[in-house]
């Protein structure tokens, strides 16, 4: 079974990080106007609704996301819920289990939707990014729009991910998905050069 775990994008109605910028679609030719196609274009921020950033987005001479190995967003994942706080960070003894894959998806339950994009969901805590690459951890994804709390200016979680050469994927959907292990799927585009890539997240059911 696959589960959808992308937010739709919606013109005009998706949020995005303030200052950044929101998705825009322009249509060039339509079939109702006589055109032999539909043919649109989206002017958008790369961080969109689920979306994973390459490490220069918060690391000066750091890989792009075109760099990425790809093996990175494809493979078993551990989804996980843990007791988000609004404004808080979540921490290692918040941690349910001791994850198992090299995956790990964070269900915070904190961030209401790009529809109105809350500025209070919850972040990680640097000690427990450091904690997850002592286990193994490769990659963690979360449903807020951000591994670090809004007001962080000094971005502390996305330094430990740097650090440790992590990988991230935020924005995920993950409201109503249990616990357990997964097979993730949530390749980004080859942008090249780019800091970021939205992604198509899908989980599928592994037996």
């Amino acid at each position: 079974m696959l589960i959808d775990i992308t937010p739709a994008i919606e013109p005009g109605i998706s949020k995005v990080w303030p200052g950044d910028t929101p998705p825009t679609q322009e249509f060039l030719w339509r079939i109702r106007d006589g055109a032999s196609v539909n043919l649109s274009t989206l002017h958008a921020s790369v961080h969109l609704g689920a979306h994973a950033d390459g490490p220069c987005h918060y690391g000066e001479g750091a890989r792009a996301i075109d760099e990425q190995p790809l093996d990175l967003y494809l493979g078993p994942c551990d989804v996980m819920q843990v007791p988000g706080r609004r404004g808080e960070r979540i921490r290692i003894e918040d941690l349910p289990r001791t994850p198992t894959e090299e995956r790990v998806l964070l269900a915070t339950g904190t961030f209401d939707g790009f529809r109105t994009f809350n500025q209070d969901f919850s972040g990680l805590d640097p000690d427990l990014v450091d904690h997850l690459h002592g286990l193994g951890v490769r990659l963690v994804g979360t449903d807020t729009p951000s591994v670090d709390l809004f007001e962080d200016a000094e971005i502390t979680a996305h330094r430990r991910f740097l650090a440790h050469d992590m990988a991230i994927v935020e924005g995920l959907d993950l409201d109503g998905v249990e616990d357990g292990r997964y097979e993730f799927i949530a390749p980004p585009l080859k942008l090249a050069g780019f800091d970021g890539s939205p992604v198509r997240a899908v989980l599928r059911s592994l037996p």
